[in-house]
């Protein structure tokens, strides 16, 4: 398997991906139009054209066949050019000693506290590949080409995690608040939002406190909670060190995780070894590997060991990398200490 920077020539097989994946995976809309357009932001991120506040990173993961089955991505900077709303969770306290009377009450605050992260998005795996590590390997393979070129993306990482929603796609959270508020259905409403019409939020959504008290049962109890299809992709982010810091998204009450640049596990511990080839032997462990590529990234994972700041590989990972022994690569183990099995069975809709 590899993992390497989506091309315009890529358009058919991420179009296919879209459909596959349906409503739930925003950041990728089912449109040639809208993905020829994003695929053509996206050569233009990857050649180190565009700024911060426009680059858009799309990776996608090939099997050995080099057909395309997954995505990944992140924007270096999200709410830039147009404003990244959330809601942040607090507590208001209201109390009286002359009527024995002590209430707390959860409160939403609509927020832009967010602006400026970069933003995990667009991670869908084809469902006949969710096995072996294939997931871990798409999810993380950002990470690593972050570390390399970490002036590229922002201080904080941040992941919007797609909420509850039933079979039909109906959201509790939606249809407790947000429908009273825009006048039309969850689908709509999320599909807007996926494809950058966002600027009805601001003319729309009340700006005062609203207290969780009014919202249905159903709703409050779909706040900070997370689709079923995107548990395992929050394993695997959890894993990583993004943790959740009380904001959810303004539709569906998902969950919004973040984390610093430098505390991702995948960041902070890959590091620069020179590439050997030989039998990497009974001490090998998985590692994801990056050729240190830009536009012409390339990514795997695959067994390594360490000897003397080399990291030796099969001939078979290195013709992959498209390197011959004695060059850079950056690489990190996959695992980290987790479990040898990967949690993968969904999307994260973002």
């Amino acid at each position: 398997m590899l993992v390497r920077a989506a091309t315009v020539a890529d358009l058919p097989a991420l179009l296919q991906l879209a459909l596959e994946a349906g409503s739930g995976l925003t950041s990728l809309p089912a449109s040639e139009e809208r993905l020829e357009r994003r695929l053509q932001t996206v050569e233009a991120s990857f050649a180190g054209t565009l700024p911060m506040a426009d680059a858009d990173y799309l990776f996608v993961l090939e099997d050995a066949s080099g057909q395309v089955i997954g995505t990944s991505g992140v924007l270096a900077a999200a709410g830039l050019r147009e404003p990244w709303y959330s809601y942040r969770r607090g507590l208001t306290v209201t109390a009286s000693r002359e009527l024995n009377v002590y209430r707390q009450q959860p409160t939403l605050f609509l927020t832009n506290d967010l602006t400026g992260a970069s933003a995990l998005c667009s991670l869908f795996l084809s469902p006949p590949y969710r096995h072996s590590l294939n997931g871990r390997l798409l999810s993380r393979a950002r990470f690593i080409h972050m570390a390399e070129f970490a002036a590229d993306f922002a201080p904080r990482v941040i992941a919007e995690m797609r909420g509850l929603s039933d079979a039909e796609g109906r959201s509790p959270f939606w249809d407790s608040l947000g429908r009273h508020f825009f006048r039309m259905d969850f689908a709509r409403a999320d599909y807007l939002t996926g494809t950058g019409s966002k600027s009805f939020i601001a003319e729309m959504m009340p700006k005062f406190p609203l207290y969780a008290c009014f919202l249905s049962e159903a709703a409050r109890a779909a706040m900070g909670r997370v689709h079923p299809d995107s548990e395992p992709a929050l394993v695997m982010l959890l894993e990583e060190g993004l943790q959740d810091q009380g904001y959810i998204d303004i539709f569906d009450g998902g969950v919004t995780i973040e984390a610093p640049f430098n505390h991702i596990r995948s960041i902070r511990d890959s590091q620069t070894l020179l590439l050997a080839i030989g039998t990497p032997g009974d001490e090998a462990q998985t590692y994801l590997i990056h050729n240190r590529g830009r536009a012409d990234c390339r990514i795997t994972a695959a067994p390594g060991r360490l000897a003397a700041g080399t990291l030796v590989v099969a001939a078979e990972t290195a013709e992959r990398l498209r390197l011959r022994a004695g060059t850079p690569v950056r690489a990190v183990p996959l695992l980290g200490g987790v479990a040898d099995v990967d949690p993968y069975a969904g999307q994260v809709a973002g």
